[in-house]
């Protein structure tokens, strides 16, 4: 079975961004820049921009990014996708509360990370690197809708 990775697109952030999700979020960040790989031919100002990086954690989950490679338009990362971070463990709640408050640092706030009328707590924001990120786990009161 394959599996399902975001893979988001950066515009010469993508280093500084898996770095800082990784010092919230744990995992371990790997990083091949365009100068990796001569043989792409990118120009030399490129040379220290990700051309592929992810971000694995001890669950096998992962995190991909990119910075968008020379010659391409820059597309943001907003364009209609979010990175969900869910738990239907009440217990991951505190967890969760500190990373939410650690990843929106700088973002443009949406819904604070609070219990919703479900039960859940959720919260979503937009990241300093202008990511979309939504935060749900399960309240003592959830339903099972």
């Amino acid at each position: 079975m394959g599996t399902l990775n975001p893979y988001i697109s950066f515009n010469g952030q993508a280093k500084e961004a898996l770095e800082f999700y990784s010092s919230v979020l744990g995992g371990k960040v790997e990083i091949m820049t365009f100068g990796d790989m001569p043989e792409m031919g990118a120009p030399a100002e490129s040379a220290d921009q990700v051309m592929h990086g992810s971000l694995t954690f001890d669950d096998g989950r992962v995190l991909m990014a990119s910075d968008t490679p020379p010659g391409m338009d820059y597309v943001a990362p907003t364009a209609g996708v979010t990175i969900a971070v869910t738990s239907a463990d009440p217990a991951d709640h505190e967890v969760y509360a500190d990373q939410f408050a650690k990843l929106s640092e700088g973002g443009t706030a949406g819904m604070p990370f609070a219990q919703a009328p479900w039960g859940d707590y959720f919260g979503q924001f937009d990241d300093k690197f202008g990511v979309s990120w939504m935060f749900d786990v399960a309240g003592p009161e959830s339903t099972d809708a």
